[in-house]
């Protein structure tokens, strides 16, 4: 038996003002998949997400979550089915690591925000995985951008949604953060029936780490499908208007480096 999509977009058209920034895309991702969108920058990619994290209204089309339209939700119910990590997440000024992660079960308390022992043990593992737990009492002000960036994905991950959203979750993390980020998504999808999808420019990280590639190009799917279907030099390079090599590592993954036309 099929599993029911924990997101799906159908023929979805959406955008701002009178501009339709995308056209007719459809895509799904599923418990435990890793559904990568890629393209140049204006590609929609970043609409999407908002389209699936219910901020962005639809022209066309339809947006289901975990088999219910979308338009059916309410915004805590949303809350409890979607998180995401922005690109730019507004920064919680006065708030500490702990309390901002604590922010993720919000949707899931009542109206006194009244934390359970099961709560906070949430916080407590968002904070282990995220390697936070030394700085959970410090001010989110007093972070680094990368330090930032690990507090919202903890969040995220504390909200315990079916469906998680990331938009260039590892822009501002190193080497060593964004590896140990993508391998923490993993352990999660495993752990939990979780869809991620997931906007990135790395091309070297959505070959390795992606199930699925969703290819943009000005607002419409170019190719969609396992990552070595889609991401091939001819498709990205007609895609990001500039030649592209790929390879093989030592360990059989692919990688890609863009040249000088």
């Amino acid at each position: 038996m099929t599993s029911i999509a924990r997101v799906k977009l159908k023929d979805v058209t959406a955008g701002y003002g009178r501009e339709a920034v995308v056209r007719g895309v459809s895509l799904q991702a599923h418990a435990g998949q890793l559904l990568c969108l890629l393209g140049p920058n204006g590609a929609g990619k970043s609409t999407l997400l908002k389209v699936m994290a219910g901020q962005l209204p639809i022209r066309g089309g339809n947006v289901s979550i975990c088999g219910q339209d979308a338009s059916t939700l309410g915004r805590r119910e949303y809350a409890t089915m979607v998180a995401m990590v922005a690109q730019r997440s507004e920064l919680a000024r006065g708030f500490s690591v702990r309390e901002v992660v604590a922010m993720g079960r919000a949707p899931h308390q009542g109206a006194w925000l009244r934390a359970s022992h099961r709560d906070e043990q949430w916080v407590e593992e968002a904070l282990t995985a995220c390697r936070l737990t030394p700085l959970a009492e410090r001010l989110l002000d007093e972070l680094s951008g990368g330090q930032v960036q690990r507090v919202h994905l903890a969040r995220a991950l504390c909200q315990r949604t079916p469906v998680l959203l990331l938009d260039e979750m590892a822009a501002h993390l190193d080497v060593r953060h964004a590896v140990a980020a993508y391998t923490l998504l993993k352990q999660q999808q495993s752990a939990r029936p979780l869809a991620c999808v997931a906007v990135m420019h790395d091309l070297n990280a959505a070959a390795r780490y992606a199930d699925q590639v969703v290819l943009l190009d000005h607002g419409e799917v170019v190719a969609a499908g396992p990552p070595r279907q889609v991401m091939t030099e001819n498709q990205l390079a007609a895609v990001y208007r500039t030649p592209i090599i790929s390879a093989e590592a030592a360990d059989g993954q692919p990688y890609f480096v863009a040249r000088a036309g």
